[in-house]
Order: C-alpha cells, then sequence, then structure tokens
C-alpha cells in the first residue's frame, strides 16, 4: 500500500527509479516542460552544427575539416541527445533517474568547458554564457526530479 501512495502521491516510484507524478503537480508540470524545452533546444542546436559545420562555432569559422568533420559529428550526438529529453518528457510518468542522467550528462559538458578554460584560457564570449546555462541547468533538473528514492519504510513488509 505504501508503494501506490508514493506512486499517486507524486513520490518515488516502487521501482526507485522515481518518476515525477507525470505532470500533476506545479512541480511535474516545470520538469514536463523545461525538459520539453531542453529536448527542443537540443535537437536544433545539434541540427544546426550538423547542417553548418565550422561556421556554427563562434570565431572558428576556419577552423579546417578536421574540426568541422568532429563538430558536426558531436550535432548529430547531441541531437540525439536532444531526443532523448523529448522521449523523457512525454513519458507519463516522467522517469526521474532518466532526467537525472540527462542532467548529468549536461553537468558534465560544463565541466569539460571548465577544463577547457583552465587549461587553454577563456574561449569566445557565447561559450561562457552557455558554461553559465550548463552550471545552472542541472541542479533545477536535479529538484524537480526529486530524490527518486522510496519513502522510509515502503517496500518493506510490516511485521
Amino acid at each position: 500500500m505504501a508503494r501506490i501512495t508514493a506512486l499517486t502521491s507524486g513520490g518515488a516510484s516502487a521501482e526507485g527509479g522515481g518518476p515525477t507524478d507525470g505532470g500533476a503537480s506545479a512541480r511535474g508540470r516545470a520538469l514536463r516542460r523545461l525538459a520539453l524545452v531542453m529536448g527542443y533546444a537540443c535537437v536544433a542546436i545539434g541540427l544546426y552544427h550538423v547542417l553548418l559545420g565550422n561556421a556554427a562555432i563562434p570565431g572558428e569559422a576556419g577552423a579546417g575539416a578536421t574540426i568541422d568533420s568532429l563538430g558536426r559529428f558531436f550535432g548529430a550526438i547531441f541531437a540525439g541527445y536532444g531526443l532523448a529529453w523529448l522521449w523523457a518528457a512525454r513519458q507519463s510518468p516522467i522517469p526521474a533517474t532518466a532526467v537525472r542522467w540527462l542532467a548529468g550528462v549536461f553537468l558534465l559538458g560544463a565541466a569539460g568547458l571548465l577544463l577547457s578554460l583552465a587549461v587553454h584560457g577563456w574561449p569566445h564570449w557565447f561559450q561562457m554564457a552557455l558554461t553559465v546555462v550548463e552550471l545552472a541547468l542541472p541542479p533545477v533538473f536535479f529538484w524537480l526530479a526529486g530524490t527518486g528514492r522510496p519513502r522510509s519504510g515502503a517496500g518493506r513488509p510490516r511485521v
């Protein structure tokens, strides 16, 4: 019974995956909307890089064939990452574990940009603006997705 209560009240799932309540609460609706925006933005940015290659990278239009190929490849990967966000946002309930993994990958991207900053110095100003977004959004997703753990006593038989 505790598992059913946890699921219907917006708590963690019986599997421990921790979905939100599927959009019934304000937090669930915010998560769904933000995940959709994230998904569409990533797909658009990814396709932009696939189509424009080096021209999509601020200040690097003449970087050469190797960087152009790499940028287009990672653009396709980023578009796929956006599709994963769209998949998660369209589930009911939204799988909090997937949201946390996707947000964690985004945070890892920010860590990579910070590492590049430490090793090579300041990039184009637009990259720094993106780094701020990449550092700010994951904690929001983590909060919106909740802890994802069954409530204390949930799933344990009472003796």
